[in-house]
């Protein structure tokens, strides 16, 4: 804090208190000010009658007295919390740049509110400037998006070509001829040099499998290997096509002769069921 202090600023502050309150601070500006008396006379320069009662005792509760009137005009002048010091900052020097910020704060506040001294020091405080618009114009505002939703300014279609125009394919490294016009584009769009239909069949071409290991033979370029199937393992062994296919148990075929099937299928008062038993012999 105390390298942040600035002995320039102080010059500028003890000239500047000196023409206003027309008190001499003397060499030592922490001790001039110390007493508080200096600084309430200034208060009431700016703004009168904001320190009613001015200690000029010596004793030391009179003095803080003082410098606490100080602090409470400062707040009725329109100081912001921040800018203002406590009392033991300036009597027992414990925060002198504080001190020096919150004078400095109070002369641009002077300034603001229109003080005329000789000494231009501080920062003239920023007035409120209230705008107001009817209702055409605030509606007339919601037609306009600002730059934040983006902007089209910087757009072009510059060397853009016509749509379903031909685009010939180029790479200057290969010695393929420059591009004649805009519709031209590089590599970076794409190339079809390494394309080519070297093995391919025309549609609906009868393909061959065969299996290396098999001893199946290959017969053209058509044939294709297992990795695209085989039907190596399949045969139609006891398929049928057209004919009617029996159904039938073995547990409830009898077995026996002819005369003994013949007289099972006739008698039908022992079965409460209703089944019908048929069994085919193959003939010798």
């Amino acid at each position: 804090l105390a390298q942040k202090y600035d002995p320039q600023k102080e010059a500028e502050l003890r000239t500047w208190i000196e023409s206003v309150t027309g008190k001499q601070i003397g060499p030592d500006f922490q001790k001039g000010l110390k007493d508080g008396v200096i600084l309430c006379e200034l208060m009431n320069k700016l703004q009168p009658n904001s320190v009613r009662k001015i200690n000029r005792s010596a004793q030391n509760w009179h003095q803080l007295e003082n410098l606490s009137n100080f602090i409470k005009a400062m707040v009725s002048y329109g100081m912001n919390p921040v800018d203002l010091f406590e009392a033991n900052d300036l009597f027992e020097s414990g925060n002198l740049t504080q001190v020096q910020v919150s004078l400095l704060a109070l002369a641009g506040m002077a300034k603001t509110k229109g003080l005329q001294s000789g000494v231009d020091i501080g920062v003239k405080y920023s007035e409120k400037q209230q705008r107001n618009f009817d209702e055409a114009k605030m509606k007339a505002g919601q037609c306009v998006i600002g730059l934040q939703m983006g902007t089209n300014k910087c757009a072009s279609q510059s060397g853009m070509t016509a749509y379903g125009t031909r685009r010939h394919l180029y790479d200057p490294k290969n010695q393929i001829l420059p591009p004649m016009d805009h519709s031209t584009i590089s590599l970076q769009m794409g190339t079809n040099k390494c394309a080519s239909q070297v093995g391919m069949t025309a549609p609906g071409t009868r393909r061959h499998i065969y299996d290396a290991k098999m001893g199946t033979e290959k017969c053209d370029n058509s044939s294709m290997s297992l990795q695209m199937g085989s039907n190596q393992g399949a045969n139609q062994s006891g398929q049928v096509f057209g004919l009617g296919r029996q159904i039938y148990d073995p547990k409830y075929c009898p077995q026996g002769s002819q005369g003994e099937v013949a007289n099972a299928a006739g008698d039908q008062s022992g079965d409460p069921l209703g089944y019908h038993y048929y069994c085919e012999e193959e003939e010798s």
